[in-house]
C-alpha cells in the first residue's frame, strides 16, 4: 500500500514538471527567437512584502519594446491570499504573457488605476478573451504603469501553497531579467525604512536643524550655494 502511494505521488511530480515542460516549450515557440548569446541575464532575489496590497507590489522592472523580458518565479504560500507584482512599459506595444506552475493559480492584469483589463478566470467574460489574447501576444498595453495580481482560484484551499513562474515580453528582447521572490521572513516590518531612505531622512532632519545656519537677505544663488554645506 505505501508503495502505491509513492508510486502515485512520483506519478503526480513527473506529470506536473512535464506539464511545465511543455508549457515552456510552447511559450518559446511562440516568441521571437533570439540567440542566446545576445541577450544579457540579470537576476535578483527579493523578499515580498508582508502587506497584501498593490501599492506594496514587488517591482520586477521595466518592460521595454524589443529589448527587455521580465521573468518571475515564487510561491503563494499557505494561507496567504495575494501577491502582487508592478512592471512599467515605456511604449506602446503588444505583450505576451507567459506562465506556469501549480493548477488553481488566477492570474489578472490591472492598471495603474486598479482596473483589471486582463482575468485568467473564463467566467469573466471580456477580460478572459483578454488574457487569452495577452497569452498569444495579441493584448496591446499603453505606455504606463501595470500591476499582476495573483491568488487562488475559487474552491482552492488557501492551506496548499501554489508555486508558479510568470513571463513578460514586448516584441523581442536583448535583455532578460529574472526575479525570484521569496517570502518575508517572520517579524519583518513593512513599514521599516532601508538603509538608503534612512540615510535620505537623516540628511534631511540634519538640513532642517541646520535651517537657521542660511542668513535672510542672501540672493537665490548665494542660499543656494550655501545649501549645499548642510549636506556635506
Amino acid at each position: 500500500m505505501a508503495d502505491d502511494a509513492v508510486s502515485s505521488v512520483s506519478s503526480m511530480v513527473s506529470s506536473l514538471n512535464a506539464s511545465i515542460a511543455n508549457a515552456v516549450s510552447a511559450l518559446q515557440a511562440s516568441q521571437t527567437t533570439t540567440s542566446a548569446e545576445e541577450v544579457k541575464t540579470y537576476e535578483k532575489t527579493v523578499k515580498k512584502s508582508t502587506l497584501s496590497n498593490s501599492g506594496a507590489a514587488t517591482d520586477i522592472g521595466i518592460l521595454a519594446k524589443n529589448t527587455t523580458r521580465l521573468n518571475v518565479a515564487s510561491t503563494l504560500a499557505a494561507n496567504d491570499t495575494v501577491d502582487f507584482y508592478k512592471f512599467k512599459t515605456t511604449s506602446a506595444g503588444e505583450a505576451t504573457l507567459g506562465h506556469v506552475g501549480d493548477d488553481g493559480v488566477h492570474v489578472q492584469l490591472m492598471n495603474r488605476l486598479g482596473t483589471v483589463l486582463a482575468d485568467s478566470d473564463p467566467k469573466a467574460g471580456d477580460r478572459y478573451d483578454s488574457f487569452k489574447s495577452l497569452e498569444k501576444g495579441n493584448l496591446t498595453l499603453d505606455k504606463g504603469d501595470y500591476t499582476l495580481r495573483i491568488t487562488r482560484d475559487k474552491g482552492e484551499s488557501a492551506k496548499d501553497p501554489k508555486n508558479y513562474a510568470l513571463q513578460l515580453v514586448m516584441g523581442s528582447y536583448s535583455q532578460d531579467y529574472d526575479t525570484v521572490a521569496k517570502q518575508p521572513a517572520k517579524g519583518d516590518n513593512p513599514y521599516q525604512l532601508s538603509t538608503g531612505q534612512q540615510a535620505m531622512l537623516d540628511g534631511l532632519n540634519t538640513a532642517i536643524s541646520s535651517m537657521n545656519s542660511i542668513t535672510t537677505g542672501q540672493t537665490g544663488t548665494e542660499k543656494l550655494m550655501g545649501s549645499f554645506s548642510l549636506f556635506v
